[in-house]
């Protein structure tokens, strides 16, 4: 299932997540910030439970500001778990 979220208070832009029908994640793209990080980061996150990965990302902060780009992976990944259960 392929959920696209827009990411609010960082660099990128949105990000899509692919989750497996077990929760696992099958692929992330973030669309805009630190394209090698964030790359870096998806493969890392893939074939992981989404679960875990969000308790690993849930708020992590970037300098001043609020959220990350790690944390809107998380919410994404949260919206996607919640949108799957509905199907």
């Amino acid at each position: 299932m392929a959920y696209q979220h827009s990411n609010k208070g960082v660099c990128s832009i949105s990000t899509e997540v692919q989750l497996n029908e077990d929760g696992t994640i099958g692929s992330i793209t973030v669309l805009g910030g630190c394209n090698g990080n964030l790359k870096g980061l998806s493969a890392l996150l893939k074939g992981m439970p989404a679960e875990e990965a969000i308790r690993k990302l849930e708020g992590i902060t970037c300098g001043a500001r609020k959220t990350s780009c790690p944390d809107q992976i998380a919410k994404a990944l949260g919206e996607a778990l919640k949108a799957q259960a509905r199907q």
